[in-house]
């Protein structure tokens, strides 16, 4: 098919970045090689790149020397490009030979519905999915990888450990989470990583999460959430009230003062603006989840981070529910990594830790935990120590009642908790506990110290983790 590529503007484009090297790396930054059709074209522009990353100058000699040490020289081809005209301006050209390369993969991508779908008989839901993943990895011009090679690693690396020196040396490699000490354990919840946060009913599981979000709305970053177990509205609500300070249970009713009034109304206008998405959607499966987050992530390229609230109201494929849960903690991974950037997923903990003396969560409390564990770069546990007090004294209280006996309780619900995030999992990196403080009124978690209310280091701090 002649309109699926055009050897002569290939040819123009090759031609063009030999005889003016300064150019490549505006064409690099654009297309692959895999976007050229000729074979030989393909060869010749990986030369290119192995010279700019050898810091060689990108001519006929050095090109020719790499091609030949692979054995991938074509003299023909060669001459075809030398003896072409070279273009100053080739930003439409460029435009041009990824176009075809797009009609390409796209027509390819019909024989490959035809063999899932016919040749391989593979359920519908299956053959959608893998559908809609190909043409996601079409469209971000990512196409399907293979093996990397040592050169192309190391230059990755090094690009990176640039980055972060131009960074300042933070300690913050990924997605600012808020919380001093947590961004200390875990640099951050980087890209590709799957987070899962764990807790007993009215821990804050839910609460902390948003919290994150928020952070992350105030950093210009995009949120997408998909909320099973309450509706966006109640969302916003919690946002809100952790936005201003004003108390969830007024917000709920609108008992506010006129200074409560203007400070929700510059809230609300601020949150209008923030690339904010929820998805109230009560039954959703795995596929779902995948088919409606790469289209968000297409239109909004922005989105940094992904909330499932929560796991285990997800539904899987009908098998029993271990296999279930199964899939759907591997599907959440492979998506992070396929839309690279962080999904967080909530989940709840098996009752059996109510029994125990110490109630501090551990990974062997999470329901189905063997598949989640295995999944999750990072597993949080929520806890707050002044439930199971509060539930402690009130049991004594009943039995002195029942013993008819006075009973004075010593304990005073705090309007400020010491809560306990609980690091159980870090896949790269320590774990440990970081205390944080949780105001009730309003729903939020926050440093516990004025002083770590900064979020920004200048250098790395080795003196080691908080205990």
């Amino acid at each position: 098919m002649d309109n699926l590529h055009n050897i002569n503007i290939e040819r123009s484009v090759l031609s063009s970045i030999i005889f003016n090297p300064a150019l490549f790396e505006d064409v690099s930054a654009k297309i692959v090689a895999n976007d050229f059709y000729l074979p030989a074209h393909r060869h010749i522009f990986s030369a290119m790149l192995e010279c700019e990353r050898a810091d060689l100058p990108i001519d006929e000699e050095f090109l020719k020397k790499i091609l030949n040490q692979n054995a991938l020289f074509d003299e023909s081809a060669m001459l075809d490009i030398l003896s072409t005209n070279w273009i100053p301006n080739i930003g439409a050209y460029i435009q041009e030979v990824k176009e075809k390369s797009i009609k390409r993969q796209l027509v390819a991508l019909t024989g490959d519905i035809n063999d899932v779908a016919v040749e391989k008989d593979l359920p519908a839901r299956e053959v959608v999915d893998i559908v809609q993943q190909k043409l996601y990895q079409i469209t971000q011009e990512s196409g399907e990888k293979e093996f990397r090679e040592a050169a192309e690693m190391t230059h990755a690396t090094i690009e990176h450990i640039k980055e972060m020196k131009a960074r300042g040396n933070t300690m913050i490699t990924g997605l600012d989470v808020g919380f001093y000490n947590l961004n200390k354990f875990t640099t951050g919840f980087n890209n590709g990583d799957f987070i899962v946060i764990a807790a007993r009913p009215s821990m804050g599981k839910t609460a902390f999460c948003l919290n994150i979000a928020g952070h992350c709305l105030d950093n210009n970053k995009g949120v997408a959430i998909f909320s099973l177990e309450m509706p966006a509205e109640q969302l916003m609500l919690r946002m809100l009230s952790a936005k201003t300070s004003i108390p969830l249970q007024n917000l709920k009713i609108g008992n506010l003062e006129d200074d409560e009034w203007t400070k929700l109304s510059d809230a609300i206008d601020e949150f209008s603006r923030k690339k904010f998405f929820v998805n109230d959607q009560g039954n959703i499966n795995i596929h779902q989840v995948r088919a409606q987050l790469r289209k968000l992530k297409m239109k909004h390229p922005e989105i940094s981070l992904c909330v499932i609230d929560y796991m285990q109201l997800m539904t899987g494929s009908g098998k029993e529910r271990h296999l279930e849960v199964s899939e759907i903690s591997r599907g959440l991974k492979l998506l992070a990594r396929e839309l690279d950037m962080p999904i967080v997923a909530l989940s709840q903990l098996n009752r059996s830790l109510e029994s125990r003396d110490d109630k501090r969560p551990m990974l062997s409390d999470l329901r189905e935990s063997g598949a989640i564990e295995q999944d999750a770069d990072i597993i949080l546990f929520v806890y707050r120590g002044d439930i199971y007090k509060e539930r402690e004294e009130k049991e004594r209280e009943e039995k002195a009642k029942r013993d008819n006996k006075e009973y004075k309780s010593n304990f005073v619900k705090r309007p400020i908790e010491d809560v306990e995030i609980i690091l159980g999992k870090n896949r790269n990196g320590p774990i440990g506990t970081v205390e944080v403080a949780f105001h009730k009124a309003c729903t939020r978690f926050a440093d516990k110290m004025a002083a770590e209310q900064s979020y920004t280091i200048s250098r790395i701090d080795t003196g080691g983790f908080p205990k």
